[in-house]
């Protein structure tokens, strides 16, 4: 009789994280190098090969693909013949090894975990507790699949009851250019079919965990209405052009994965669920041998790309900027920065708006006249860096606080991932503002421009607080200028129109 033991679990589950927070799942890597081949967006095609890019480098130097390296989803699967060596919990030893992988001191990984999440939303400082899903099954072995799911791309979770008439592609359809860019497209989508509310969530999650294969159903054609479906889907989703970051092209999605479950006659309830760039999944077995073994992917295998800044991209001094300067910028343009920018995200801005609401001035250090922050929350650096991977984060969470910043600090750029909201650009255009973008999912190449980082105010937030990196030749693209003009409208549009398959519909 197969016996599990409690260290072999929480070390398999620690160093399953570790690896996933580094190597990509091989079959993402060759979709999205095959992606980038038939790529004919520029723009899209500049931003796979920085996340291809980025792969490899984090392959190499074992840090994490991205900032956001998740909140902790486990589906355990126990064989009703195994015996256990322990005396915690399943859930008490996945959450002992997700804290001993997320304090690992060679690769720390950020603790994006808060608790009291309607209250102080206090962070639990080593990123427990994991979602974890526990279920016997006939044998005598423990079955997980364990995936680190990033924060943007959960944020961008869907849910419907439809009625059992409606048409789960339409639905689709106009949900996901809804769902904007924060999920850091090109990825996957996991739809979960039928049965009730709180189980087609878990089928769209769980769809998630399973390998990208489109390539090979549609080269043997479907065998069921499902691969019929996604097949359906996985095309008419590509057709809307959204492209890689949301700035307009042929590759949204790599892969549909779909797994329903019987439902009531009257109810057809659906969720989907987005993996983005940084995709970060395994299964592995226990048999009582032993902890876990996982084979890295080898370095030939990835494609062979390397991004390097474009020779036309304009080159930028923070140190000195004027509002004269960005209003000569155009959507869609490459710039790479070198000089000094803060940093701030939804605590740090939730704090500010306050302060200037009492009156208070901003803590010493923290002056944004004529100058950029950068939504971003890094990892903690190792060994000789000076921070860890510090890619963007989801910039429309800003922008109920974007008026404020523009109108009260002196502001005049800012820097994240995805589109705005309609109430950002107005206030962008309003205030001649500018709004950049860098490339979610290629955090550690971005971290790569970063020379010196401080924390100048805030230190008790954390990944949070305000820091001030010194930065050169850091890669961004215009998203909005100072006329209101957005990228993340102009690309999709020009793509779907050119695709062809789906009518662009004309703004009256």
């Amino acid at each position: 009789m197969t016996t599990i033991r409690q260290q072999d679990f929480i070390d398999s589950i620690a160093d399953a994280l570790q690896f996933i927070s580094y190597y990509h799942p091989a079959d993402y890597i060759q979709a999205l190098g095959a992606a980038y081949e038939a790529e004919q967006s520029p723009a899209a095609k500049d931003a796979m090969a920085q996340i291809l890019t980025n792969s490899r480098m984090c392959a190499q130097g074992h840090r994490p693909i991205c900032q956001d390296t998740g909140i902790v989803v486990a589906f355990v699967r126990v064989g009703m013949e195994a015996r256990w060596d322990a005396t915690m919990t399943v859930a008490e030893m996945v959450n002992a090894g997700v804290s001993k992988a997320y304090l690992a001191p060679d690769n720390m990984l950020r603790a994006s975990v808060v608790s009291d999440p309607a209250g102080a939303r206090k962070n639990t400082g080593d990123n427990t507790p994991a979602v974890v899903h526990v279920e016997l099954v006939p044998g005598d072995k423990v079955d997980v699949r364990i995936a680190a799911k990033g924060g943007g791309s959960e944020n961008k979770t869907s849910f419907k009851m439809l009625n059992p008439g409606d048409d789960i592609v339409e639905w689709v359809l106009q949900r996901v250019p809804e769902m904007g860019a924060g999920w850091c497209p090109p990825g996957m989508l996991g739809i979960g079919i039928g049965g009730t509310a709180e189980k087609a969530m878990l089928l769209a999650k769980e769809a998630l965990m399973e390998p990208i294969d489109m390539h090979e159903l549609k080269a043997r054609g479907p065998k069921n209405k499902l691969e019929e479906l996604r097949i359906e889907i996985h095309d008419k989703v590509n057709a809307l052009g959204i492209g890689a970051q949301g700035l307009g092209g042929l590759a949204t999605v790599l892969d549909i994965k779909i797994l329903d479950y019987p439902t009531h006659a009257a109810s057809k309830p659906i969720a989907m669920i987005p993996n983005c760039a940084a995709t970060r999944h395994i299964h592995f077995e226990l048999d009582g041998s032993g902890v876990a073994q996982f084979t890295p992917p080898k370095l030939e295998d990835y494609p062979d790309v390397h991004w390097k800044p474009s020779a036309d991209a304009r080159r930028v001094n923070l140190d000195g900027i004027t509002r004269a300067d960005i209003a000569k910028w155009q959507p869609g343009e490459t710039l790479l920065l070198s000089g000094k920018l803060l940093t701030g995200r939804d605590a740090a801005h939730k704090r500010i708006t306050d302060m200037l609401a009492r009156g208070e001035k901003l803590p010493p250090g923290v002056d944004f006249t004529n100058r950029f922050i950068y939504y971003v929350g890094p990892v903690d650096p190792v060994r000789d860096e000076v921070v860890g991977p510090a890619g963007p984060t989801t910039a429309t969470r800003m922008d109920k606080f974007t008026e404020t910043m523009l109108a009260q600090t002196g502001l005049i750029g800012m820097v994240g991932k995805a589109e705005r909201g309609k109430s950002a650009i107005e206030s962008i255009k309003r205030h001649g503002a500018v709004y950049l973008i860098a490339v979610g999912g290629a955090a550690y190449l971005v971290s790569q421009a970063i020379k010196a980082a401080r924390v100048v105010a805030f230190a008790d937030l954390g990944m949070e607080a305000i820091y001030e990196f010194e930065v050169e030749d850091m890669p961004v693209t215009v998203a909005v200028d100072t006329k209101g003009s957005s990228v993340h409208e102009i690309g999709p549009t020009k793509w779907r129109n050119r695709i062809g398959m789906i009518p662009v519909k004309i703004k009256d």
